[in-house]
């Protein structure tokens, strides 16, 4: 046992991360035993965070007279500097600064630079991003800047050969969440698989996981892979999607083992465990952090008969259905742009506002394991979805049975450290600023 009381090792740790903090911050760390090939190496000397999409400098170069395609989305946001004269008015004289402005990275690379943008590919939710969960998004034509718009959700996830002709390289920029059924990363594979079929080369601009370095819940069993769940992984992944892309062509789970011609462009001056914000929400129905931070958890949810908030302004931040009369809180979903059609639509449901709890650090079983307890219909509580989600049967089961949230985590304990140690090979970023020495 230390001979040092708690409250000085608390005081230690904070001067630590106190004296971390006022550092300058360091170039992007960077694993060493990643391919140096795929690595997009750093020309900016700025201290600043920097997404990979405002990182520029490191990554127009490899567009120069080629043929670029982009996969994005809203999130895809670019916030840069550029100078500016003014006329300083007491002292009569001209003087210089720097601005900066924000805009999407279609229109950047459209207004700013020269690059030949000649297709866009959307994700859910489509490219501008109003299309509301689970709506078909067809192809069209960006009304901004009139580049033809290829869907990649609803009959089409894979780009065929024929909407790839004429690409030579192609960026990807969305912003992940970190959950395994959050459809990006779903994209993300098919896109690489395309790719790789047609010799093309995918530059993924990296952007921080809002929900850090979070590794929690059960893996996937390769018989459950869906489009909310491809791979062999946690629930939460604890990778940025730059990470994420890395384990798919490390691990060799694209097609016949395929690999895709990669790059990336780190995030600058990032650490893992710095609080990431969002600029704009990521989809319809994650409206701020706290909607991210419970994504994970509550999205269980969506396989069962309780509404997790679609159809109202408090989407992922409460959970309730007409089958929950005991709960004192209460809502009723109604048609709105993230769901035309939501569940429970038109129905008074009880349940718990999570809006304000304090941010949680971990996949937080006891929303849904309290629901179904005390459900008035249980028999009815789950449906086929929720083995997708699940990634298994183990997980209703378990639930069914009366196992306690204890007792479910402790059946994740193997496969958890297994993934772990898989994902160290590929992470990016350190997951603490202790292991970067």
């Amino acid at each position: 046992m230390s001979k040092h009381p708690p409250t000085v090792w608390f005081g230690l740790m904070t001067l630590l991360l106190m004296v971390s903090a006022c550092k300058t911050p360091q170039a992007t760390v960077v694993n060493p035993s990643l391919p140096p090939r795929v690595m997009v190496k750093s020309k900016v000397t700025s201290t600043k965070f920097l997404t990979g999409a405002e990182n520029t400098e490191s990554y127009l170069s490899l567009l120069r007279n080629k043929k670029v395609g982009v996969l994005t989305n809203p999130s895809g946001q670019i916030t840069y500097e550029y100078p500016y004269t003014y006329i300083d008015t007491v002292n009569h004289m001209q003087q210089s600064g720097m601005k900066s402005e924000t805009m999407h990275i279609v229109d950047y690379l459209t207004q700013k630079t020269k690059v030949d943008l000649v297709k866009i590919f959307a994700p859910e939710h489509g490219f501008r991003g109003e299309g509301a969960d689970g709506e078909l998004i067809v192809d069209g034509k960006d009304t901004k800047t009139g580049i033809p718009i290829i869907s990649l959700y609803g009959n089409s996830k894979k780009p065929s050969k024929e909407q790839l002709s004429g690409i030579e390289v192609l960026i990807f920029d969305l912003q992940d969440v970190g959950a395994r059924f959050y459809t990006y990363i779903s994209s993300l594979h098919y896109v690489m698989e395309a790719c790789a079929e047609n010799n093309i080369e995918l530059i993924i601009l990296d952007r921080p996981n809002p929900n850090g370095a979070i590794v929690d819940g059960p893996i996937l069993e390769k018989e459950y892979s869906s489009f909310v769940g491809m791979h062999e992984i946690p629930v939460l992944h604890g990778m940025t999607i730059g990470e994420y892309a890395l384990m798919i062509n490390g691990e060799r789970w694209l097609k016949d083992s395929l690999q895709c011609p990669l790059k990336i462009v780190p995030c600058e001056n990032y650490r893992r465990e710095m609080p990431y914000s969002l600029p704009v929400r990521p989809s319809p129905n994650l409206p701020n952090d706290q909607a991210i931070n419970l994504y994970a958890s509550l999205c269980f949810f969506e396989g069962t008969n309780v509404s997790v908030g679609r159809g109202t302004d408090k989407q992922f931040q409460i959970y309730g259905s007409p089958f929950l009369t005991s709960y004192h809180y209460s809502f009723t979903p109604k048609p709105n742009a993230g769901s035309k059609e939501p569940p429970q639509n038109g129905k008074e449901c009880c349940g718990e506002d999570l809006s304000h709890i304090p941010k949680i650090s971990h996949l937080e079983l006891k929303w849904l394991i309290d629901a179904y307890r005390n459900t008035e219909q249980p028999e009815k509580f789950f449906n086929s979805y929720f083995t997708k989600l699940a990634g298994s049967k183990k997980l209703q089961k378990q639930i069914e049975g009366g196992m306690s949230e204890e007792e479910i985590r402790a059946t994740w304990k193997s496969g958890l450290s297994k993934f772990r140690e898989m994902r160290q090979k590929y992470l990016i970023y350190p997951d603490s600023f202790l292991n970067t020495n």
